[in-house]
């Protein structure tokens, strides 16, 4: 309990006064010192203070998920607390092992859940009842990243103020599945809420999307009930969120890259002759690397920080990629430095660079369409860094440029669609979720000749994305795209709007067959030809698609023991697969301690 007790005092159970240039700033002069949260303005300026705290924790949270996994590697220039961070020899006294940050958000939300009048109406609109449910699913959001983090937490849920709150206290200490049992029955109330909004709150040219900056109460259901193996609520809260939460283009996921990239050169010999260049920058809604640029709708929830030190929390995250973002010098490629401290793994790279690019082949003819193979890789990885050659040395320098903008995804509406593959995937539904890689949610899948008709009428009745009811969410070509078309082209069996069964070379037997004897060599394991091999594989698949989708965004950690974990609980090949299947993901970094012992997987608490 002392450990907790560190962090009352600079709590002091209210966010403190705003700087007045501070970019989370209410245009409201008044300052909230001891809000009675009794009136209808009280809520924001304290919602607000919440989210500074989300500020607090921004770094470190992808600092711990990323530096932990096996997407990056460390370099001559990788401050200390990170390298420990990334060889599993980090003490209390490491810099980004905090959990006073995380609670600090946690005693805030307490606070506000306690004190808020939520009976407050505008005519009949209770309304309060938005921000009411989004701070309690942020509190269950930050006890979900402490239970990730360090095993077991202290929990409470009253408001703390006082040191003899603590020492009068006797609280317990919970794992993932208690929090998701203390927690998840009071959020199922507030299910189909979407997130509160703000007209005005604002100063112009801040960039603050008001309603992205909370997390829908479905999506963190969804998150953990996948967390503690209860895949079909899981399904079901992601569907709910898909379904009567989000808008038309958050349902979709028809992100294209094109045939290169603006970081490592694709030499024009590289592509194939027949490549056709007229149909395929058209496809789709936007390029994949431009979601980062901009907040659009693929983003769910992100944390913003502030774009100079005079207006707020700045992040260390675009410097220590090797981008200085908060440079004034603003000509040519000056903002990339060479003291970068992360960059991307051989691994990483090398699962890039395996993936084959699909095209659309200009031998097609008005009667028939040809997709073909090239070995172009994933162009996702091209997207999102920035190389150069040294011609002198013969040297390659890559720069990360994720955080080329200073803001923090936690959750985008990609998240939630791979989320809902890896709950249909462990629900036996591997055909489900290998459709959402390959062709995405929409009712071409009812001419998909890999979905068994056992999976086609879930999707319409127990997992309705597809029911009568559901269906024109999902009919237009915009649905026809799945994840993997993010890097890959024409991984889908869908040209302008017409499904064509087997179109594409990317199918599930091939690739699912594929992946089951790569496992079988690396484990050194009997595959064979069982509903649990396939489901093995298809969690593999996904595992490869979260690390091309969402690398360097602080989630890596938090994938390969959710489903190192899967393994486990399935026990398809031994008791510790998982333990043994992330041990050897993570081998390359040499760590201090045995991976394949779960108690391994978290940091001390501090």
């Amino acid at each position: 309990m002392k450990k907790i007790a560190i962090f009352i005092s600079a709590i002091c159970i209210l966010c403190g006064s705003y700087s007045c240039s501070d970019m989370l700033e209410t245009d409201s002069e008044r300052q909230v010192f001891d809000p009675q949260l009794n009136d209808k303005t009280d809520s924001l300026f304290y919602a607000i203070g919440i989210l500074q705290g989300l500020q607090q924790l921004a770094d470190q949270y992808v600092y711990q998920g990323e530096m932990r996994g096996d997407l990056v590697k460390t370099t001559v220039y990788t401050d200390n607390n990170l390298r420990q961070l990334a060889n599993f020899s980090a003490t209390t006294a490491n810099r980004y092992d905090s959990a006073y940050v995380y609670y600090r958000v946690i005693n805030n939300c307490n606070y506000y859940i306690a004190h808020r009048d939520t009976t407050l109406r505008t005519g009949s609109d209770l309304v309060v009842m938005k921000e009411y449910a989004a701070i309690k699913a942020i509190r269950a959001w930050a006890y979900m990243q402490l239970a990730r983090t360090y095993g077991k937490v202290p929990f409470f849920t009253q408001p703390l103020t006082k040191i003899s709150d603590i020492d009068n206290s006797q609280f317990p200490e919970l794992n993932l599945s208690g929090i998701v049992d203390r927690l998840a029955p009071d959020l199922e109330q507030y299910t189909t809420y979407p997130t509160p909004t703000a007209a005005n709150t604002y100063p112009a040219g801040s960039a603050i999307t008001y309603s992205k900056l909370f997390i829908p109460v479905d999506v963190v259901l969804g998150d953990m009930y996948l967390e503690t193996e209860q895949f079909s609520k899981a399904a079901q809260h992601y569907i709910t969120y898909l379904t009567e939460v989000a808008n038309d283009n958050q349902r979709h996921t028809a992100w294209l890259m094109p045939y290169m990239g603006n970081g490592r050169v694709i030499y024009l010999d590289q592509i194939p002759s027949d490549f056709d260049y007229s149909n395929f920058n058209t496809r789709g809604a936007g390029l994949w690397q431009t979601i980062f640029s901009t907040i659009g709708d693929e983003y769910i929830t992100y944390i913003p920080m502030a774009t100079n030190s005079q207006r707020g929390l700045t992040t260390s995250l675009p410097k220590t990629f090797g981008y200085d973002y908060y440079s004034t010098d603003l000509t040519g490629n000056s903002r990339y430095i060479d003291e970068i401290q992360i960059q991307p793994s051989e691994g990483y790279v090398a699962l890039s660079e395996a993936q084959p690019f699909y095209y659309l082949s200009t031998a097609s003819t008005a009667s028939t369409t040809v997709i073909n193979a090239s070995t172009l890789g994933d162009q996702r990885y091209t997207g999102i860094t920035h190389t150069t050659t040294d011609d002198e040395s013969d040297s390659i320098t890559v720069w990360i440029t994720k955080y080329n903008t200073a803001r923090v995804a936690l959750y985008r509406n990609t998240t939630v669609l791979l989320h809902l593959a890896e709950a249909f995937n462990r629900l036996g539904m591997y055909d489900a979720a290998f459709a959402i890689l390959k062709d995405g949610i929409s009712t071409g899948l009812f001419a998909a000749n890999y979905l068994s008709d056992a999976t086609l009428q879930k999707l319409q009745t127990t997992y309705p994305l597809l029911s009568d009811a559901n269906m024109s969410k999902f009919n237009t070509e915009l649905f026809m795209y799945g994840v993997h078309c993010h890097g890959t082209g024409y991984a889908n069996d869908a040209v302008s709007n017409v499904y064509n069964p087997g179109l594409s070379p990317y199918q599930m037997a091939d690739i699912v067959g594929k992946k089951m004897a790569e496992i079988g060599t690396t484990f050194n394991v009997n595959v064979g030809t069982t509903a649990a091999d396939s489901i093995n594989a298809v969690e593999d698949l996904l595992c490869d698609e979260y690390a091309l989708e969402f690398a360097f965004e602080g989630n890596r950690f938090n994938d390969l023991m959710r489903l190192a974990r899967h393994k486990n609980a399935a026990g398809t090949y031994s008791a510790n697969f998982g333990g043994q299947w992330l041990a050897k993901k993570l081998a390359y970094k040499q760590p201090t301690v045995a991976l394949e012992e779960e108690s391994n997987w978290y940091l001390p608490f501090k």
